[in-house]
């Protein structure tokens, strides 16, 4: 049977307070997310820090959101699947959080519990408590003056992320971009984004923040840890919207993302759950932009290249010069650091999905893809389908001949993710885009072979 855990968010030592469990049997350990003063540590107070820096005060809501989010990346990323779940997925866990309006909190529960067990695939349920004395309030300097934010926007320094990037600074636009990072080989593609960024937007102030909320592997004690990270997502999208929280205007927050991985249409059965994101899903997307209209927050996550393949977002990005010429500063593949193992340096394994799917945006560049791969030619020689170097080449090309070619076949296949419901009027667009993108994968491992090895 999986382990239930009961996670209660502590300010300080003195935060003691009993919180009721709904199991019995729950193991309770507090995430104490003030360890000494009234500041908050593990990343939270440095982020809200850099967004003073730059102005920028979020209300006590946008601070609450930034909160449950960093406690949900806790248990994701702290507690092992493997080792407390009852399927290797799934797993059971109620939080306990405190909050500056606990009213306002409860009555957003169900979309957030919505929002949450859909992206990652557990059984999470929450609950909230007044935040303890001395806390009430967390952000206390808003004499400065208050800067204009009409747009933000997602770097995750990845290809769709810098291509949007260009395409705000392009037209004019003059948004915040907004990183997380906890692995450092992230942390150094966004530094090097930027700067290419700089270099060529020389006019405009190219405004950054980064965000490195993260917890040491021991935090929750005997949870282990885990690498799936499916809630980074509620995470990078929740840092943008504390941002957006520090002015009452409506405002816009880009996630830059190509349709396919929007979609995320599993490559074969066992890809629901372990194999399958949902990053931004529409699904997701929905909750989310509801959750944050709920809570006052007055401000919208948008992916404008959701209709579009990875190589159309490459062939129609604004400024191509800036785009080519700095392919290689940005980071796709999955576990970037895997190769440690066999000596190799951090950076593009060639045979993850992301990579493959990469690969397949940048075919026929002229110049041709800078980029690096661990396995850099396809066709040398039959890939290992029962290795990491041809798995995921080999569910491509299943799912290829499951599609057959057939548009009306992928109309069926994008439901397989999860409810499209919100974007009943995109339905035939998202078939389409689906489409496009496999074909440019197809392209891509056109005799490609791949062949079980004993």
């Amino acid at each position: 049977m999986a382990d239930a855990w009961k996670l209660v968010v502590r300010f300080g030592i003195r935060d003691g307070c009993s919180v009721p469990s709904v199991r019995d049997a729950a193991r309770e350990v507090s995430l104490r997310f003030v360890t000494g003063s009234r500041r908050l540590d593990f990343g939270i107070g440095d982020t809200l820090d850099a967004l003073a820096a730059h102005d920028i005060f979020p209300s006590e809501i946008g601070v609450d959101l930034l909160i449950v989010a960093a406690a949900i990346y806790c248990a994701d990323t702290r507690i092992s699947r493997s080792a407390h779940s009852q399927n290797n997925w799934t797993r059971e866990a109620e939080f306990n959080i405190p909050v500056s309006d606990v009213d306002r909190w409860i009555a957003v529960t169900p979309v957030l519990e919505s929002a949450v067990q859909f992206l990652t695939g557990d059984r999470w349920r929450f609950s909230f408590r007044r935040r303890p004395d001395g806390f009430e309030q967390l952000i206390r300097s808003r004499a400065r003056r208050r800067v204009l934010l009409d747009n933000i926007s997602l770097l995750s320094g990845g290809l769709d992320s810098f291509i949007g990037a260009i395409d705000l600074l392009s037209q004019g636009a003059d948004p915040l971009l907004v990183s997380h990072s906890w692995a450092g080989i992230a942390s150094k593609h966004q530094t090097l984004c930027i700067r290419a960024l700089r270099r060529n937007f020389t006019r405009a102030s190219v405004r950054h923040i980064r965000s490195r909320i993260g917890f040491p592997n021991d935090f929750i004690q005997g949870g282990g840890a885990e690498n799936s990270e499916r809630s980074r997502s509620f995470l990078f999208f929740s840092l943008a919207a504390c941002a957006a929280s520090a002015s009452s205007a409506s405002k816009s927050i880009t996630l830059p993302e190509n349709g396919l991985i929007t979609l995320s249409v599993p490559l074969d059965p066992l890809r629901i759950g372990a194999l399958s994101t949902r990053t931004t899903h529409p699904f997701f997307v929905a909750r989310y932009n509801e959750l944050l209209a709920q809570l006052g927050i007055r401000a919208t996550m948008v992916n404008p290249y959701r209709h579009k393949t990875k190589g159309e977002m490459v062939r129609e990005c604004v400024h191509q010069e800036c785009l080519t010429k700095n392919l290689a500063t940005t980071i796709s593949c999955s576990s970037p650091t895997k190769g440690r193992w066999l000596g190799q340096s951090p950076g593009h394994c060639g045979y993850c999905v992301p990579c493959i799917i990469r690969r397949a945006s940048l075919r026929g560049l002229r110049p041709p893809d800078p980029t690096t791969y661990a396995l850099v030619d396809l066709r040398a020689r039959p890939l290992a389908s029962q290795k990491a170097e041809g798995e995921h080449v080999r569910s491509f090309q299943l799912a290829i001949r499951r599609l057959g070619g057939s548009p009306a076949r992928a109309a069926v296949l994008i439901h397989a993710p999860g409810p499209l419901t919100d974007v009943r009027d995109e339905i035939d667009l998202f078939a389409k885009v689906y489409f496009r993108g496999m074909a440019e994968v197809q392209r891509l491992l056109d005799g490609v072979t791949t062949r079980p090895y004993v």
